[in-house]
């Protein structure tokens, strides 16, 4: 195992969005390697849940809360003195950001806040904050965006999102530069596939559930090119992140990005393709989605990162969209969740 795997074991962390997609996976591989987790969140956002079939209640503590409840939230993190928090709690759909407009606004940014603000009474701690690749002013050009690019977003969502980026570089300056006790960062991921992911309006899930259902998938943005890349490598960059913001002060206030080569990027129409190779054939449409922004070209520059961190991504594309593949068939076929042991098999790649 990596060291900076090992050094979570008996850490206290905590995870704000646990129940989520990515928070459920990065809660699983922390429990994994040994950390105390505590886990903030409300419901999990979709039936199936990732988190409820890992049957995780048992085995973390896990707190049903709002994450823009201020009050709420610093009692529950003062009490447990996290040695690292993780804040991915985060209304995170661009459709839903339209007609859920107040919430996204109020979830991502204030949300933000109240962690940001609660890290002015603890001692000591180390504090990664997730926000997302979409907090740039896209402009649909190939190029991949820096950390110093500029900030922007024209729907609801991305717009919280540079929002928050925004909020937590002035709380950086204003309260935590010059504080050697609390450390802070920022990251940036793009779009992630993975087994247990039942969104709304998601490429993976819409294809799982049009497969299982056999129902006719529907393409809202065929031509969409995307920065797919496998849940575990962005969590991978998480962690080595909070491990290396431990150790180094120099990384106190900086962003980055954990996105994939640019080899790795995908039209929404390859990935559909590539799953009908695997899946039982399942017919599609397209239907535009009318009123609804969503980019047609996103990339993420992450030399920062490789350089910086030493981060790279560890799976080949064949093997980010078989593992996505082999999750789902053995969760509707076998009845089988074989998370653990993807993160095993991730764990040994890094060796």
């Amino acid at each position: 195992m990596k060291d900076y795997l090992k050094f979570y074991r008996n850490k206290k962390v905590l995870v704000t969005g646990h129940t989520g997609f990515k928070g459920s996976w990065l809660t699983k591989w922390l429990s994994m390697v040994g950390a105390e987790v505590k886990g903030i969140s409300l419901n999990p956002p979709s039936n199936p849940s990732h988190y409820k079939i890992l049957n995780f209640d048992k085995k973390i503590i896990s707190k049903k809360l709002d994450i823009k409840y201020f009050k709420g939230i610093k009692k529950e993190i003062t009490t447990f003195k996290p040695d690292i928090i993780f804040h991915l709690a985060a209304q995170s759909l661009v459709k839903k950001s339209y007609y859920k407009t107040i919430d996204t606004f109020e979830t991502n940014i204030m949300g933000t806040i109240n962690i940001l603000e609660t890290l002015k009474s603890l001692k000591k701690c180390v504090c990664v904050i997730i926000t997302s690749d979409k907090c740039y002013k896209n402009k649909e050009v190939k190029k991949g965006y820096k950390e110093i690019d500029e900030l922007g977003g024209d729907d609801p969502y991305s717009a919280s999102k540079a929002s928050s980026e925004i909020i937590i570089n002035s709380y950086y300056k204003t309260f935590f530069s010059n504080d050697i006790n609390i450390k802070l960062c920022s990251v940036r991921a793009g779009n992630v596939i993975g087994g247990g992911d039942w969104a709304d309006n998601r490429i993976v899930p819409d294809i799982v559930k049009a497969w299982n259902q056999k129902k006719v998938l529907v393409l809202r943005n065929p031509n969409a090119t995307r920065p797919w890349q496998h849940v575990l490598e962005p969590i991978n960059g998480y962690l080595l992140l909070g491990y290396k913001l431990t150790k180094n002060k120099k990384l106190n206030g900086e962003t980055f990005n954990f996105g994939p080569s640019y080899s790795k990027n995908y039209t929404v129409i390859e990935i559909v393709k590539r799953f009908s190779l695997k899946f039982d054939k399942y017919k599609y449409k397209i239907k535009k989605n009318r009123g609804i922004n969503e980019t047609k070209l996103l990339k993420l520059n992450s030399k920062k990162s490789k350089k910086i961190l030493n981060w790279k991504t560890i799976l080949t594309k064949e093997e980010t969209i078989l593992l996505t593949l082999n999750w789902y068939k053995d969760y509707y076929t076998k009845n089988k969740i074989i998370t653990e042991s993807q993160i095993k098999f991730f764990m040994n790649k890094l060796k």
